[in-house]
This record gives C-alpha cells, sequence and structure tokens, in this order.
C-alpha cells in the first residue's frame, strides 16, 4: 500500500491555535473598522467642509452689507472658531485612527502566522487519500489563498491610508507658503503688529477694562516661563515666547479661551556655568518678539538660538547663530518677509566684523543671504515697508540707519545718526521713515533716495531729546513719542513743529499705539492711558490690569492681549 503525507493540527496545541485563529479575526475586523473610520473621517470632511466655509462667506459679504449688525458678527466669529477647532480635531482624529490602523495589522499578521504554524506538524506516513480528501486538501488551500489575500489588502489599504493621511494634511496646509500683506495687515504678525507701526487695523476695541472687578477681563492663563516679548496674534493663536537660564519654549494660547494649546522647547546644549549669560532684568532671557508668516512661528533668543515651529507645535528647525555680543542682553525682535525670516544681528563695538543682517528661509531654516553691518550692538528691530511699490528693509543702529531690499539684502540707501545705545524702533508713516537718537533727538528721512543720503533726505529734525526705549508712533498726521520718565511729546509728521508735550507721571516701556483716533499708552503698573489722538492730549480714561507690564499690547478685533508678568490677559467684550 502507497503512502502519503499531510499536515494535521497537533492536539496539544488546539487551545493556542484557536486563540490564535480568533485573535486574527479580531485583529481584521479592526483593521476594517479603522479604515472606514478613516473614509469618513476624509469624506465627512469634504462635505461639512466646504459647506461651513461657503456659510460663513455669506455671512461675511451679509456683514459688509450690515455692518453695525454685532449679532451677525458674534455668529460669525462662533462660527470661525468652529471651524478651525473641527480642522484640528479631525487632524488629530486622522493621525490616531492611522496609528490604530497600523497596530490592527500588526496582530492581524502576527495571529496569522502563528496560527498557521500551530496548525502544522512535521508529516508522517498516511494512506493515500481518496478523491474526497484530495477535494479538502485542495478546499483548504483555496481558504489559505484567501486569507492571504485578505491580508494582502489589508496591508495595503493600510500604506492607501497613510498615503491619503499624508495627502490629507498637506491639503490642510496648501496654499502659497506665507502670508499676503494683506492677511498680515488683517493680524498682528510680529512685534507692534503689520510692519512693527503699532497701529491697529481694528478699530473695536475696548475702552474699559478692570482687573479687580473682572470687567472686560475675557480670560487671564499663565505663561509657563518669564519674557518680557509681546503676544503675537493670528486668527485663533495668540504667540509668545519664554525662556530662563534652563531652557527656552515657544507658547500657543487659544485666542478665543485663552486654553494652552501647546509649547515648544527650543533645543540648546547646557552650558557650563562660568559660560551663562549675565543679562539684564529688564532683558531676560526671552526679550525678542515671535513673528509669524501666517503658516509658521519663528523665535530667537539672547543665547543665539532661533528656531522655527509650525502652527501645530512641531519643531521644524534649530539653528544656533553664536552666542551675541550684547552689552543688556540680546533683545531684537524678528521680521518676515514673504517666506523670509529676518534677523537683525547686531554685537560688539562694531570693529569686528561681527555684526550682519541675516535672512532665513522659513520652512527649512537654511540662509538665504547674509550681510555684513558697520555697527555695534544694538536693540532695535528691522521692519519692512512698502515705499512707492518697492519693498524695504528699514534697520536703525548706533551710528546707521540703512535700508536693505529684503529679498536678497543689496544695501539700498544709508543715512548717518549720532545716537547711542540704540533701542527704539523705527517706523513709517506719511512717507517717511522715522527713528530716534535716545535723549538727543527724532529724526525723518525720506526713504527714496539711493546711497548715502545724510544730506539730501533728511526731511526734519525735532531736538527735543528723545525715548531710550519706546518706539514711537504715527497716525500720518501726527507723530509721538513716550520716554520712560512719563513724558508724551506730538509733532506734525510733514514739518516736524513741536504741536505739545504732556507729562503722564508714570513708568513707561510698552511702546504708545494707536487704535482709530485713539492713543494707548500703557504703563509700568499695568494701567492703560487711553486719549484721543489729534493736536491736544486729551485723556479719556484709565484702565487698571494690576500687573507689572512691560510689553506692548497686541490688538485684534474687539480686542486686546497684554503680556504681563506672569499672566497674558485676554481684554474685549464676552460674544
Amino acid at each position: 500500500m502507497t503512502q502519503a503525507t499531510e499536515p494535521t493540527r497537533v492536539c496539544g496545541n488546539a487551545a493556542w491555535y484557536q486563540a490564535a485563529r480568533t485573535t486574527t479575526v479580531v485583529g481584521a475586523a479592526f483593521s476594517a473598522i479603522f479604515v472606514l473610520l478613516l473614509v469618513w473621517n476624509v469624506i465627512s470632511s469634504g462635505l461639512i467642509g466646504p459647506w461651513r466655509e461657503e456659510k460663513l462667506a455669506d455671512m461675511k459679504l451679509q456683514l459688509r452689507k450690515e455692518p453695525a449688525n454685532q449679532e451677525l458678527l458674534s455668529d460669525i466669529r462662533r462660527l470661525d472658531l468652529k471651524i478651525r477647532r473641527d480642522r484640528l480635531w479631525r487632524l488629530d482624529f486622522a493621525r490616531k485612527a492611522a496609528f490604530m490602523l497600523l497596530g490592527s495589522v500588526v496582530v492581524l499578521v502576527v495571529a496569522g502566522k502563528t496560527g498557521e504554524y500551530l496548525n502544522t506538524q512535521p508529516p508522517r506516513p498516511q494512506h493515500r487519500p481518496d478523491a474526497g480528501e484530495a477535494q479538502i486538501k485542495e478546499t483548504r488551500r483555496s481558504r489559505l489563498a484567501v486569507v492571504g489575500g485578505l491580508a494582502v489588502l489589508v496591508i495595503g489599504g493600510l500604506f492607501l491610508a497613510a498615503s491619503r493621511w499624508v495627502e490629507f494634511v498637506q491639503a490642510e496646509d496648501a496654499g502659497p507658503p506665507y502670508a499676503s500683506m494683506e492677511e498680515k495687515n488683517r493680524q498682528w504678525p510680529r512685534f507692534r503688529g503689520p510692519g512693527g507701526t503699532g497701529v491697529s487695523t481694528h478699530v473695536d476695541v475696548p475702552l474699559q477694562w478692570n482687573a479687580a472687578t473682572g470687567q472686560g477681563i475675557l480670560w487671564k492663563t499663565a505663561v509657563p516661563l518669564p519674557g518680557w516679548n509681546s503676544p503675537v496674534v493670528w486668527e485663533d493663536r495668540v504667540f509668545l515666547s519664554g525662556a530662563d537660564r534652563n531652557g527656552r519654549r515657544v507658547c500657543c494660547f487659544d485666542a478665543a479661551d485663552g486654553r494652552f494649546l501647546w509649547t515648544g522647547d527650543v533645543p540648546t546644549p547646557p552650558v557650563p556655568d562660568d559660560e551663562k549669560l549675565e543679562l539684564d532684568e529688564d532683558t531676560g532671557y526671552a526679550a525678542p518678539t515671535v513673528a509669524t508668516d501666517g503658516r509658521r512661528v519663528y523665535a530667537i533668543f539672547p543665547t543665539g538660538d532661533v528656531a522655527g515651529f509650525d502652527f501645530h507645535g512641531r519643531l521644524l528647525w534649530h539653528r544656533s547663530l553664536g552666542r551675541p555680543d550684547s552689552a543688556y542682553g540680546y533683545a531684537s525682535s524678528l521680521e518676515t518677509y514673504e517666506k523670509l525670516v529676518l534677523i537683525q544681528y547686531d554685537q560688539g563695538d562694531g570693529s569686528e566684523g561681527r555684526s550682519r543682517m541675516i535672512a532665513l528661509d522659513g520652512p527649512s531654516g537654511e540662509i538665504v543671504w547674509e550681510t555684513k553691518r558697520e555697527t555695534p550692538n544694538s536693540w532695535t528691530s528691522p521692519i519692512v515697508v512698502d515705499v512707492e511699490g518697492r519693498p524695504q528693509l528699514i534697520t536703525v543702529a548706533d551710528s546707521l540707519v540703512v535700508s536693505y531690499d529684503p529679498a536678497d539684502g543689496a544695501e539700498l540707501w544709508r543715512a548717518r545718526c549720532e545716537g547711542r545705545d540704540m533701542a527704539p524702533s523705527p517706523i513709517y508713516a506719511g512717507g517717511l521713515v522715522f527713528f530716534v537718537e535716545p535723549y538727543s533727538q527724532l529724526v525723518a528721512v525720506k526713504p527714496t533716495g539711493e546711497g548715502d543720503v545724510t544730506e539730501t533726505h533728511v526731511a526734519w529734525r525735532l531736538e527735543e531729546g528723545g525715548p531710550d526705549i519706546c518706539s514711537p508712533v504715527s497716525d500720518g498726521r501726527y507723530v509721538y513719542v513716550l520716554d520712560s520718565g512719563g513724558l508724551l511729546l506730538c509733532c506734525k509728521t510733514d514739518t516736524g513743529e513741536k504741536v505739545y508735550e504732556t507729562n503722564l507721571k508714570q513708568e513707561f516701556q510698552a511702546s504708545p499705539s494707536i487704535v482709530g483716533d485713539k492713543l494707548y499708552l500703557l504703563d509700568v503698573k499695568g494701567t492703560m492711558h487711553i486719549a484721543q489722538a489729534g493736536a491736544e492730549y486729551k485723556e479719556i480714561g484709565m484702565c487698571e490690569l494690576g500687573a507689572k507690564c512691560i510689553a506692548s499690547p497686541a490688538f485684534a478685533d474687539g480686542r486686546i492681549y497684554i503680556r504681563g508678568a506672569e499672566h497674558l490677559f485676554c481684554i474685549g467684550k464676552a460674544p
């Protein structure tokens, strides 16, 4: 009698085999569920998202016809917030579902292979099977082929789901790699807002609040690390940075309710105690204000570390520029132009050739251009302005005001000055660039020349002293300068003729701001002095915050964001 061999299950492993088989079924079921959830997420976002966006667009069009409709404005804000929160939730859901799908497939494959192994044993002699037995064997092979095919399909589905997830994220972040100037002008993307002017494009801003009674205080949130930099606002997010001897962070808050959304650590190597920075108390470890191009947020610190994060808190890149040699600690805030991050990196006494203007690529952090400067350490921040249709990067430092082409760093013009320890940043208004020489004068320059324009394009000088910290502000008709002792001076923009001066008799370090036809002046004790802008100082009111304030405020539609020594405050009307 002829004999044949056939694999058969080992009886002793029957329980383990059954467990592996059951686990395989469960893994397949969960894999299918997570695939369906991912598909549902993509389909529902494609249906619900556009419908809501279209509805929001219609409501905004309606608001243009009914600008006084406060109820419609509140509905727009609520829907806009709902759209953004839903988008973030779907991104997070897709990420978690993709990981769960991966885990389910791993369980499916491992359990299937284990069951297959337990269902076999070494061959042994048997009778030659008859035709019925041959058909049974063929059926078993067919079943195995089906199971194998399903496994391949599930694994293929995993890769499809992963690829769709990548496309989904890319689609959500799709569009230009940076915000347009029109978008920036509607936000507060850097120190002192669009163009660094300190002028709000929103006029529906609170005029009354009191922290002691809670009046007008929408929320108050503790800030994890200290810093005197100002808040930056982009739609539903508020950004700022904080640092101490041991670490540096960028923080993101929900603009609507102050919830802490994320914190991003900037990686820096440990520094020996004898090499640690000794910084002025008013400068600290996080004086420079962050900046955003509407897609990413960037931060720089007195250690020379600069980093870029996406709006979800992921560190995109980090670069060390080397520790700057700065008498009080590096404090220049960042500026952006298109997708470039612009850094005024002045240091030393100017003779070593270490000062430079640097432009980094926002998405990657790579150096795009670098221009050496002949200036010593300064604490001013650069601004990018449009002069007769041409962008200019304006910088002020000890002995020089220099304009560059922000695209490539080529110098356009320069003017000599006599100031020292330059801290107030320049502004552009009424066709003129204004800068302060501390304790000396306010200077206006026409930014239309080439080369050295000191003798040809200086429009006027007002030798009435000048603030050592606060930057000027202008509504186009008048320029206002505020010194740290509380002396406010107003002069005409076109001629420099002095209009008035008044002493507020308080200490100021935050720069003045203009909202519509009103001046906002925040003193160190946290009191906001609100006055009528114009040819005469008329105080409208004083609003108490009850916290030490050095950082300049940020403005948004219907709200003010102020950073105190320990908290971030949001002031406005409850929706």
